[in-house]
């Protein structure tokens, strides 16, 4: 075994013990948690403050995007701004394509990739009809929307809900009943983009009009 060979194994043994130790075992993923968020569209006025906060946090290469904003205009003339990303599915299309299993599920429902099991093939990024997967130039590996999982173990907010200046995301656990984003779910009128394809997404979208060729 080459010295470079060992160098790089025991790197990637203490990184997953720093992990390991940087989430309490309290905030460790878990099949009680089913993360989601909700998305007032009609509160969206495409500042884009979500897309900066995100690339800072993540560390997003320049020309790629973990969320985006797309502008649509409605066949009665209203601009409106969807905010899109990656939607944990609950039968996530990507997961099964990976040749792999790079890519995967938490037991709380994040679809997550694992950056040392990928070899950029682009299968995934092929299967997600949301067009939420892109090829990472700076890691050389798919990458994508993780719900800012680093910080939401800690009791943080993804750094896209936190940013936004108007409220117009929410985000949380729809299995904890005191949960600000259940409580909108199940009292408002909420669509999700393309359930025709069986995905189950976990972005619930209010006020999104259907002329809008969603």
């Amino acid at each position: 075994m080459s010295i470079q060979t060992t160098r790089r194994d025991v790197l990637k043994a203490t990184a997953a013990a720093v992990i390991t130790l940087a989430v309490p075992i309290s905030a460790q993923a878990t099949e009680k948690r089913r993360w989601a968020m909700y998305i007032d569209v009609s509160k969206c006025y495409g500042c884009y403050a979500c897309m900066v906060a995100c690339a800072a946090e993540n560390n997003v290469p320049i020309g790629v995007f973990r969320t985006w904003i797309e502008r649509h205009v409605t066949k009665g003339g209203t601009v409106i701004f969807v905010p899109k990303q990656c939607n944990h599915c609950e039968n996530a299309p990507c997961v099964k394509p990976c040749p792999t299993g790079a890519t995967y599920k938490t037991e709380d429902g994040l679809v997550l990739v694992n950056d040392d099991l990928c070899i950029g093939c682009g299968a995934c990024i092929q299967a997600c009809p949301y067009g939420a997967r892109f090829f990472n130039p700076v890691k050389g590996v798919v990458d994508k929307c993780t719900f800012c999982s680093h910080r939401i173990y800690q009791g943080k907010l993804p750094a896209c809900v936190e940013t936004c200046p108007t409220g117009a995301r929410v985000f949380g656990d729809l299995n904890d009943p005191t949960s600000p984003v259940l409580k909108l779910v199940n009292t408002n009128a909420t669509q999700r983009l393309k359930v025709e394809t069986g995905a189950e997404p976990m972005i619930f979208y209010r006020n999104l009009p259907s002329e809008a060729g969603l």
